[in-house]
């Protein structure tokens, strides 16, 4: 197939992969400029077409996976809340104590600790998502500018 390749479907395919770090600099970049270059131009080349509906998926599906992935942590979220309307849960029972105001920290002390275990747990998948994103991204904007398809793992078709 990238014998039949013109230079200009490979740059396009290649432009239409890099685009979507535009999100860096536009929001939602991703999705907007890899569909107006893909929509511009799938129904004259089909590697254009091709790599416009691989790239739209992969982003949809890393915005799908970063959703659900900050959706594990409202649950715990929503069960820290009611300790933070307590007066105890800063320790001030009167604003008179905020004049013997002791700082005094120990780790038994530490009361947002079950709520570090899921947002740490979200903000590794969050991080580990964005450098998914961001490999297999430069990746296909390779693979693509020198003819070869590309497939990205982890993709949902959304578009077929």
């Amino acid at each position: 197939m990238a014998a039949t390749l013109t230079k200009h479907e490979r740059n396009l395919s290649a432009i239409i992969h890099a685009s979507t770090f535009s999100k860096y600099f536009i929001p939602f970049g991703n999705f907007i400029l890899p569909l107006i270059l893909w929509t511009a131009n799938k129904k004259e080349h089909q590697f254009v077409d091709y790599n416009g509906k691989q790239a739209l998926n992969f982003q949809i599906s890393m915005l799908l996976y970063s959703i659900v992935a900050g959706l594990i942590s409202i649950p715990f979220f929503i069960g820290f809340l009611p300790d933070m309307f307590d007066w105890d849960f800063f320790r001030l029972h009167k604003l008179s104590d905020l004049n013997n105001l002791n700082i005094h920290i120990s780790s038994d002390d530490f009361r947002f600790g079950r709520l570090f275990w899921p947002a740490g747990i979200s903000g590794l998948l969050q991080v580990a998502l964005a450098v998914i994103n961001i490999v297999y991204t430069i990746l296909a904007t390779i693979r693509t500018n020198e003819g070869q398809t590309f497939k990205y793992p982890l993709t949902i078709k959304f578009i077929k």
